[in-house]
């Protein structure tokens, strides 16, 4: 499984979207037929200038007239909350957290819509084979050694990392557990190892 860092590596590239002039009903219509609780609303020139929710129609529909008089320009949440495709998945969980939110629209450097991520993606971080967790711990934790340093024991089991072995005295333990609990698909990191010993 490649490296998953970025919201454009796990998004959905398939996304149903409306106009600002798509009427009442036919949002509605588009969130049953795709099963979504909410839709970016486009610009003609493709930019994401709003998201029409769920809880949108229900408040401003009461007492309206939903033939056609309201429209999604008159419905969406202005400004929408988007990420760009670069984030970050731990940024992006950041921002879908502090929504609370379901699903972000993803947008390229211009605005315009690209995708779409959900929580569901941001997870798929965590289906990484405990392998290639390994490996990439490994990589990064050797770059803090000095040269000459014995080999630590790095075990991953459902992306649980466990840290074993013995580190040279001036070895930093605490940066190695944060470079180990950086890599995507860590869930978290046991630290067993013998601090204070030399290399020799």
């Amino acid at each position: 499984m490649r490296h998953l860092r970025t919201v454009g590596d796990v998004m959905t590239h398939e996304v149903v979207s409306v106009g600002r002039d798509a009427p009442f009903r036919e949002i509605v219509e588009s969130m049953r037929q795709w099963r979504v609780s909410a839709l970016p609303v486009l610009s003609e020139e493709g930019r994401v200038v709003g998201v029409v929710s769920e809880a949108d129609l229900l408040v401003r529909a009461q007492g309206d007239d939903t033939s056609g008089a309201l429209t999604a320009a008159r419905l969406m949440t202005v400004p929408a909350v988007t990420v760009p495709r670069t984030a970050t998945i731990e940024g992006a969980a950041r921002l879908m957290a502090r929504g609370p939110l379901k699903r972000l629209p993803v947008v390229d450097d211009e605005g315009r819509l690209v995708g779409v991520v959900s929580r569901s993606d941001l997870l798929k971080i965590y289906l990484r084979p405990d392998e290639d967790i390994a490996q990439e711990v490994r990589s990064g934790l050797e770059a803090l050694l000095p040269a000459g340093s014995p080999g630590l024991d790095v075990r991953v089991e459902n992306g649980v990392v466990t840290l074993g072995g013995t580190v040279p005295g001036q070895a930093p333990v605490a940066a190695l557990v944060r470079v180990a609990r950086a890599v995507p698909g860590v869930v978290d990191v046991r630290e067993r190892l013998g601090a204070g010993l030399s290399a020799g």
